[in-house]
């Protein structure tokens, strides 16, 4: 049985738009993590987590996030 599924996150502009930042496997562990945490961190940028959506016609999971701009 695999224990991984495919993840592609999305960042949410400002003008509402969509830009997939990252795709990549995660592990069971991480998705669940999902449950417990706000903040992801990709390529040293921090994004928080608006919401998730398992896309059956792709088998990915998208989830969506907008930048924390640090100031």
């Amino acid at each position: 049985m695999d224990n991984t599924i495919s993840v592609i996150v999305y960042e949410k502009s400002e003008d509402g738009s969509l830009r997939a930042i990252d795709e990549r496997t995660w592990t069971t562990a991480m998705v669940v993590s999902l449950e417990h945490v706000n903040y992801i961190t990709i390529g040293n940028q921090e994004y928080k987590t608006l919401e998730g959506r398992l896309n059956l016609d792709t088998g990915m999971l998208e989830i969506l996030v907008v930048a924390m701009r640090n100031e």
